[in-house]
């Protein structure tokens, strides 16, 4: 084996690099990776099919643990009305100014235009999530404690109108599972709860290669009209947090507000203990932004559309039949081998344009593995394999006879790679501070022209105070990210009030 060179290499691929202004990379990177674009309607994106195949991927994981853990997919409407939302306050108040309203049913033609008609006599509401919904149809199906538990989870779209939105983190309209359950007793909502929450931890290690931290929102974090609110938390490599998944322990106030009541098991009438969680594609946005470097996207073999590239090098026309049919037979071999237990998954790129390009078109997009193959390959039975959590450069020359045993061990280099470069990265970036001066230092940029290279996440005790929360917050911008789960709860000080604290809190900026 030996290593070839890319020749006439751009520099980089994206324009600017992350370091000059990491927002811009990002969106930049979203579009060369042919994932999404803007619409014509603001707010709102169009997924590309790379990026959908992204998020359909993402989907039939999670969809397989969650039917391993009993869970069953169902529909709910689109259309909530309003007077669903009003009757749990606290959960309209939180979402009220993101709504979007239907007022009317219809268009009539008046001097030349068309004008909205026929107004609805109640309003509804374009889902922004659907516990009011899903509440009023499980008031129907609950009778007895023998209708318990009730393990439901929707695909669907929601629209919240985002006033800053941002391709994949924040838009008008996203697609997302959100997942119901009702329960007969406290304790299995709360069990139900911390059980999703980790399988999304487990669902970000092992297949998109983050780690995550798990943990407990503030009061002032948490989801409207929810009791307690958990989260996985990621770092990508600006420094900031994003949150990437919740769960909700709803307790009883969404079963009192839709009245889901059962016959006990003594006879007496009892209110629902509900949950309901969910992940979105915010997931994709925070794959990119964590992974990403500066010629394009990067994706962990486990959740890439494609994990292995063949690319036909093709000088002259007459060489073309005896390229591709040598490409058809290299992706019918690697198709039969497997990689933790699923069919690697090949694509030929069979488009009549120069190799070169076809190549750079899978960096940007992320691909795991691009396999070149031209005239000399074919003569001496190897291919150029690239691997994309290396330079785009460097290139490895691998006999055809040991492809279906090499690629499965790189494909799991690759994604292992991937988790401990992202792991360092967190680690690095993560400080515990005991003092105020030393944490408004850390949250204070140093470089004014490039503000997104300081901080990251401060584990820092804090003494329980919300006025201490909105101060932080409004200073500078930083907020408890979670209250984590591992942390051991010692007892120190909190340095904003020197009260005792029971324990270090995750604080960071965020998206």
């Amino acid at each position: 084996m030996y290593l070839v060179l890319m020749s006439k290499t751009p520099q980089n691929a994206i324009s600017p690099r992350r370091h000059e202004d990491f927002p811009e990379w990002y969106q930049q990177v979203v579009r060369a990776a042919e994932m999404a674009e803007n619409s014509e309607v603001r707010g709102c994106m169009v997924i590309k099919p790379w990026g959908y195949a992204l998020w359909e991927r993402m989907q039939s994981i999670l969809d397989a643990m969650f039917k391993a853990t009993g869970h069953r997919n169902a529909y709910f409407p689109l259309f909530i009305p309003l007077s669903h939302l009003q009757k749990e306050a606290e959960h309209v108040e939180g979402f009220a100014k993101e709504c979007a309203v239907v007022t009317h049913h219809r268009l009539e033609m008046q001097d030349g235009k068309l004008v909205p008609a026929g107004e609805l006599t109640e309003p509804l509401i374009v889902r922004p999530t659907s516990e009011t919904i899903i509440g009023s149809v499980y008031a129907k199906w609950v009778k007895s404690y023998r209708d318990l538990p009730i393990l439901l989870n929707q695909w669907a779209n929601v629209v919240r109108w985002e006033l800053r939105p941002r391709l994949f983190l924040r838009t008008a309209e996203f697609l997302w599972q959100e997942g119901h359950t009702a329960h007969e007793t406290e304790a299995e909502a709360v069990a139900e709860t911390k059980k999703m929450l980790h399988i999304y931890e487990t669902f970000a290690r092992d297949y998109l290669a983050l780690p995550v931290i798990c943990g407990e929102k503030t009061a002032s974090e948490r989801f409207p009209g929810a009791v307690r609110t958990y989260c996985i938390e990621a770092m990508v490599q600006d420094r900031k947090a994003i949150q990437a998944g919740t769960s909700h322990f709803l307790g009883q106030n969404f079963a009192k507000a839709s009245e889901i009541t059962f016959q006990s098991r003594q006879g007496t009438l009892e209110h629902a203990w509900t949950t309901s969680w969910g992940v979105s594609t915010r997931l994709v946005g925070t794959l990119l932004m964590a992974h990403g470097d500066d010629d394009g996207a990067i994706l962990p073999p486990r959740i890439a559309p494609s994990q292995v590239i063949i690319i036909p090098f093709i000088p002259k026309e007459e060489q073309r039949a005896p390229i591709l049919e040598k490409a058809e037979e290299i992706a019918t071999l690697l198709r039969s081998a497997s990689y933790l237990g699923e069919a690697i998954r090949v694509e030929i790129d069979t488009r009549d344009i120069n190799g070169s390009t076809k190549s750079w078109d899978w960096i940007k997009r992320g691909a795991p593995l691009r396999l070149e193959i031209g005239p000399r390959d074919c003569e001496a039975e190897t291919v150029a394999l690239g691997r994309r959590d290396r330079g785009p450069k460097e290139k490895e020359s691998i006999p055809w006879s040991l492809l279906s045993q090499r690629l499965p061990e790189i494909l799991a280099e690759i994604q292992h790679s991937l988790l401990d470069r992202a792991l360092a990265f967190r680690n690095t970036h993560t400080r515990k501070i005991d003092t105020k001066e030393e944490f408004y230092e850390f949250f204070t940029p140093t470089n004014k022209t490039q503000p997104e290279i300081h901080g990251g996440f401060a584990l820092t005790h804090w003494n329980g105070s919300a006025e201490v929360e909105a101060r932080i917050k409004e200073e500078l911008k930083v907020t408890i990210r979670c209250i984590p789960l591992e942390e051991n709860p010692l007892c120190g000080i909190c340095p904003f009030t020197g009260e005792p604290s029971s324990q270090r809190v995750l604080f960071g900026k965020s998206y």
